[in-house]
């Protein structure tokens, strides 16, 4: 059985992955050939699907810093006013790159220059805000049980395969011509 530890790292590898095999097809650009837009479907449903999962871990920590911090000294409410900041700010960004995404479903390879301006801000946006933020991340480790780490992160079984089965859409459905991601 894989630890906990090991499956949020695991997602998170994968999160990447998708992100720069996205990344690396939109530096080829499609140019209009339909071998991309199955693949850049399968590359934001995953997206879509993480980044909705990291968006309730992030609810579920900002509560559960509440609940056990109870009255929030001035350090503590500004960790979770910065949590807040970036769940509003990753909810707006990601609004209209799945609007590209569905674009891309309705008209197939004539939403492909769109989707690819759409997903490269989207990507570039990943790449500045995500990721271990210091204040929320260091209440969280002085304040989490294994059970808060648990409940977070809310792995199951079915979500499990659910994710493993959108991964492997986006491996199968990558055009030929487009860079395996490295590191």
């Amino acid at each position: 059985m894989t630890s906990l530890m090991e499956q949020i790292s695991n997602e998170r590898r994968r999160l990447r992955s998708v992100r720069l095999r996205m990344a690396a097809a939109i530096e080829l650009q499609a140019n209009g050939n339909k071998a991309f837009v199955p693949f850049y479907i399968a590359a934001a449903d995953y997206i879509d699907a993480t980044m909705q999962r990291l968006h309730e871990q992030d609810i579920k920590m900002g509560q559960i810093i509440t609940d056990k911090v109870g009255e929030p000294d001035d350090q503590t409410r500004q960790a979770l006013s910065e949590l807040d900041e970036r769940l509003t700010g990753a909810k707006a960004q990601l609004e209209p790159f799945l609007a590209a995404r569905d674009a891309l479903r309705a008209r197939g390879s004539d939403a492909l220059n769109d989707f690819e301006k759409a997903a490269q801000i989207y990507s570039d946006f990943i790449v500045a805000n995500m990721g271990h933020h210091g204040a929320t991340m260091d209440l969280s480790k002085k304040l989490f049980a294994p059970e808060d780490w648990e409940y977070m992160a809310g792995v199951s079984d079915e979500q499990s395969a659910f994710d493993e089965q959108l991964f492997n859409r986006v491996v199968t459905t990558m055009p030929q011509g487009v860079a395996e991601p490295t590191g």
